[in-house]
């Protein structure tokens, strides 16, 4: 895993899903984990060098980025500058921040990401995945 790093030696190599980490025993709040390597081999999870950069997110903020980042691919590719989006029946807009000298340098490095060569590939492969284990539970 990893997209363009993937046997490159990522300082990712491990994914978790679980109990919250850093709240108290008995809490029920459940999150995601990208567990980043301190440098040490990066397959060994058990000789304590995990980097306290790892990046641990509650599941609906996993899913919550997820959607956010697809709606922003879709607004790329359709040449969309704002749209809104509703999460928990809430709604706000996504939007290209204009006060950004750079946007439009920036936008079209990210279209160039997101679409093209080998990181395109990887993100299209991931959303194929996602949309055939979407179907796989009922979605």
């Amino acid at each position: 895993m990893d997209g363009i790093y993937a046997g490159r030696g990522s300082d990712a190599p491990c994914l978790s899903i679980g109990v919250a980490q850093w709240n108290q025993r008995g809490s029920q709040d459940i999150s995601a984990k990208v567990w980043r390597n301190s440098g040490a081999e990066a397959n060994d999870y058990q000789d304590g060098s995990w980097s306290r950069m790892s990046e641990e997110l509650p599941i609906h903020r996993n899913l919550d980025l997820t959607i956010f980042i697809c709606e922003v691919m879709d607004m790329l590719k359709n040449d969309q500058s704002n749209r809104p989006i509703t999460l928990q029946n809430e709604t706000a807009d996504i939007r290209k921040i204009s006060e950004n000298e750079f946007i439009n340098e920036d936008l079209k490095l990210l279209k160039t990401k997101l679409f093209n060569g080998e990181e395109g590939d990887y993100i299209n492969d991931r959303l194929i995945a996602l949309a055939d284990v979407l179907r796989r539970l009922g979605y």
